[in-house]
């Protein structure tokens, strides 16, 4: 891409293992638990650390992400809700 915003090839460019995904979701929730394996894979796979947030637990988490929920972070930027793509969490996390 020759016209790639800074703030992107800085992301594109960290390692997988300089990487952090935040799951953030909620008890008893069927979306959330099939977020959390898909998750898991691919930073298992990677050696990306990845966290999971309950949103019952933080009244900002709540607030922002209520109505989209599961809702994946990579760095602390969504990448996206409800459904987790495989490939397209990898694609994120390795730039290729």
């Amino acid at each position: 891409m020759a016209d790639m915003s800074p703030l992107f090839r800085r992301a594109a460019a960290k390692s997988p293992q300089d990487r952090l995904v935040t799951l953030i979701g909620k008890p008893d929730c069927h979306l959330c638990d099939a977020a959390q394996g898909v998750v898991e894979k691919v930073c298992d796979e990677l050696g990306v650390a990845w966290e999971v947030k309950d949103i019952n637990q933080d009244p900002q988490l709540h607030d922002q992400y209520w109505e989209q929920i599961p809702v994946v972070l990579v760095d602390g930027a969504q990448h996206t809700f409800w459904r987790v793509n495989e490939d397209r969490l990898r694609k994120a996390l390795t730039g290729r």
